[in-house]
């Protein structure tokens, strides 16, 4: 299978700008994610963030039909000095960050003496992809990264958030995915001398996987990854209408996402593309409002980095009321629609 690999992106490697095979030289090679018309992912901002740590040159890499627009996007938007260098490769068939077509070109890019460190997103793309591109080039990939104290060391979560380790490596190539919601967003503003390269991309005809459809659910809400703003339900909610009763309201006037713990994911309230958790969605919003659920450990270890966490529990003993900032004791079917209305009369 490596040698295969290997065969069909010689083609790549010759094609490779001559920039990108230079001296051995520490830099790191990010890969942005974008959204179908071209914007930054606000992951990709925090990634930013998180790669600036390593002290290192940075080159970024965008893929897809509307690379060049992300690009130049980064350039507007982005103040950055050890951006050194935006790589795009514009093709349709890594419009879906398919971790079969991008991983043979990461595989190419990586072989670089240049870069010793390779950093995405702890996403479902970053989850995709790195752990494939960790087994083409026979390495140890370090993932969901909340802390970096160096160029070797970092640090991530085990035991759902109960414990954190601290992971050294002597590897040449660091292979990182960082959570972003633990690094702030980077700073706005341009990057204009930044060189934008683009790469050609000659694996695609090889890989027989193709995109078909996705069926994605729209709610028009901030996304869950990098919303401000969070309103999570439990099981206090007996279905789905109540779920939504009281919930939407909430989520409304504070212009909200809408999360779920696992128990109401399970029990049919909502879609499981809301779940937070330690099989969910990992999230950090400036304030999180937890309604009618226990705080379960699967559940404070996708949430517990919020800013403010306001818990709104009948149970006293409760264990969210430990993790957050405010609790309100009392039935939540009551205590919610008077919280929004008040909230309402206050942006009159």
């Amino acid at each position: 299978m490596l040698r295969l690999v290997s065969r069909q992106t010689v083609a790549l490697k010759k094609n490779l700008p001559a920039s990108f095979q230079s001296s051995r030289l520490a830099s790191t090679l990010a890969l942005l994610e974008t959204t179908a018309d071209g914007k930054l992912d606000p992951s990709s901002l925090n990634l930013l963030q998180a790669a600036k740590l390593l002290n290192n040159p940075i080159t970024a890499l965008l893929v897809g039909p509307n690379a060049s627009k992300g690009a130049q996007n980064l350039k507007d938007s982005v103040k950055c000095e050890e951006l050194s260098k935006i790589a795009i490769v514009k093709d349709e068939s890594l419009a879906h960050y398919l971790p079969e077509n991008i991983s043979p070109l990461l595989v190419e890019l990586l072989k670089d003496d240049t870069f010793s460190h390779f950093v995405i997103s702890s996403s479902s793309t970053g989850k995709n992809i790195l752990p494939r591109l960790a087994a083409l080039i026979n390495n140890q990939p370090i993932c969901d990264i909340i802390k970096i104290e160096g160029p070797n060391k970092f640090i991530r979560p085990i035991y759902a958030g109960n414990a954190l380790a601290t992971i050294e490596t002597a590897q040449e190539k660091k292979l990182l995915s960082v959570r972003a919601s633990a690094f702030d967003s980077i700073e706005e503003g341009k990057s204009e001398d930044v060189e934008i390269v683009e790469i050609p991309f000659t694996n695609k005809d090889n890989v027989p996987i193709k995109w078909l459809s996705a069926n994605l659910t729209k709610t028009g809400r901030p996304d869950l990854g990098s919303a401000k703003t969070i309103v999570s339900g439990g099981r206090a909610f007996k279905d789905k209408e109540s779920f939504e009763k009281y919930l939407t309201p909430l989520a409304d006037v504070l212009n909200a996402g809408i999360g779920a713990t696992r128990a109401a994911v399970d029990n049919g309230l909502c879609d499981n593309s809301l779940q937070i958790g330690q099989t969910g969605k990992i999230v950090a919003p400036n304030l999180y409002i937890a309604v009618g659920l226990s705080g379960a450990v699967q559940h404070l270890a996708g949430m517990k980095d919020s800013g403010t966490i306001v818990a709104i529990n009948n149970d006293p003993d409760a264990p969210i009321f430990k993790t957050a900032t405010f609790g309100l004791e009392g039935d939540a079917l009551d205590i919610v629609p008077e919280l929004t209305e008040k909230i309402k009369a206050t942006q009159k």
